[in-house]
């Protein structure tokens, strides 16, 4: 039996890994950093040096930055930030553009005023700017957080030098203090008041999901399914309602619009992908706001344990994660005890497993519509009594030993994926720019 200790430990851990976040924070961090060394020189700079860690790379190159539309990726992040950013304003730094500064970042772009390299670093934030205008030179440096300076250098005078507070050694072991039961246990016995918080959370990605109905909104792919081809093809049956409010909600947080959502473990589109088909499917089949609010909970809490596995550094698609947690949840709302949640856990990670994370980008929600559609089969199959064995490929008769071979894979396996995968982001964008001479 779960301690009322255990319970509100677990209760601090889920309240600090669920928070609203803003969609393109990456690209705009590199548009601030260049903006600190715009301020520093006085000027627009006639060069840009950009040095950028992995993950600036992969969660910057296709998005739009700040949602200005036809401003996407880092080159423009660049140009933006050098143009006209106003650095003491954060991550608001580009709010208060004009037509004309628009024009000045594409000439900036297209005259090639810029250069991108790879950091070589093991820290997951890291943005190095090296900026000239005339004799006098600029270096900035943001790394740990979105905003967090850690080096400030103009000409030959350093006004700020923090990097001693860097990691000198990346820690490659990753545990958690969460498991399976664990989880189950919470879930069954927390009051039902001290997680009002999380369907407050779904239903605000409800009403961002809401939104991409309306207006125009990256692939406008939950607008697609919600519109003639509902009628025509889709239906109205819940697991096509299930894809396209998530797809919807991931549709306009992927258009680069600060448009806050509801998150877990800092990613809006495993908030997203682990609330939204648990709320949609409740709403299907006029579950009890009781068993919902369980439902979230268990899946965040599914979330957090394999994000607590996997690291920063993993290399899997958060479609992975955060709908394996759906998948449990789902299991739970059809029926499921504890047994089913376990096997609609070992379903999904089958279906999934080999999913990366190609950068993060307006397609992304593709990626979601696979990994909810998946996690509704996974959770019908395990309330049928059907699990995948664990004579079939990672899993185990372990649910918790088939969540941390996803794990070892995810952070360990495929790193070589990344560094194929930024060769060809940067050898496309080098092709790209070769074409248009």
């Amino acid at each position: 039996m779960i301690t009322k200790i255990e319970i509100n430990r677990i209760l601090k851990l889920m309240r600090n890994s669920v928070s609203p976040t803003v969609g393109g924070t990456e690209p705009l961090a590199i548009s601030l950093a260049v903006a600190k060394a715009r301020e520093l020189l006085g000027d627009t700079p006639d060069k840009v040096l950009v040095r950028l860690s992995p993950r600036i790379v992969k969660n910057s190159a296709g998005v739009p930055v700040g949602g200005i539309r036809g401003m996407i990726g880092i080159p423009s992040a660049i140009a933006l930030g050098a143009v006209a950013g106003k650095a003491e304003k954060g991550l608001d730094c580009l709010e208060d553009l004009t037509g004309e500064d628009l024009e000045k970042a594409r000439k900036f772009v297209e005259e090639r005023r810029y250069a991108m390299r790879p950091a070589h670093t093991f820290e997951i934030i890291y943005i190095e700017i090296e900026a000239s205008l005339g004799e006098h030179e600029a270096r900035v440096l943001i790394a740990k957080e979105s905003t967090h300076f850690v080096y400030l250098k103009t000409d030959n005078k350093v006004l700020l030098d923090e990097r001693y507070t860097l990691a000198k050694t990346y820690d490659r072991c990753h545990e958690s203090d969460l498991n399976m039961q664990l989880i189950w246990d919470f879930v069954t016995a927390v009051p039902l008041e001290q997680i009002q918080f999380l369907l407050d959370g779904a239903r605000e990605n409800q009403k961002v999901a809401e939104m991409a109905f309306s207006g125009d909104y990256g692939l406008n792919l939950g607008k697609m399914l919600k519109g003639s081809f509902e009628e025509r093809i889709v239906g109205q049956n819940i697991m096509p309602r299930l894809v396209t409010y998530t797809c919807a909600a991931c549709d306009v947080r992927m258009s680069g619009n600060r448009i806050p959502v509801f998150s877990i473990c800092g990613s809006g589109n495993q908030g997203i992908a682990g609330t939204l088909p648990v709320l949609m499917f409740s709403e299907g089949s006029c579950c009890s706001n009781a068993k919902l609010m369980r439902a979230l909970a268990l899946s965040t809490l599914v979330i957090i344990y394999i994000k607590q596995l996997l690291g920063q550094m993993s290399s899997h698609c958060g479609c992975v994660v955060a709908s394996t947690g759906s998948a449990c949840a789902l299991a739970y709302l059809v029926g499921g005890g504890y047994e089913e949640v376990c096997a609609a856990a070992k379903n999904q990670i089958a279906s999934l497993v080999g999913v990366m994370c190609d950068g993060a980008k307006p397609s992304c929600t593709l990626k979601l519509s696979t990994g909810v559609s998946s996690a509704l089969q996974s959770a019908m199959m395990a309330k049928e009594g059907i699990c995948v064995s664990s004579t079939d490929g990672i899993i185990e008769d372990s649910v918790d030993r088939s969540i941390d071979n996803l794990a070892n894979i995810g952070r360990d396996a495929m790193l070589e994926n990344d560094s194929m995968l930024l060769r060809i982001m940067t050898e496309k964008e080098e092709t790209e720019n070769a074409q248009t001479k």
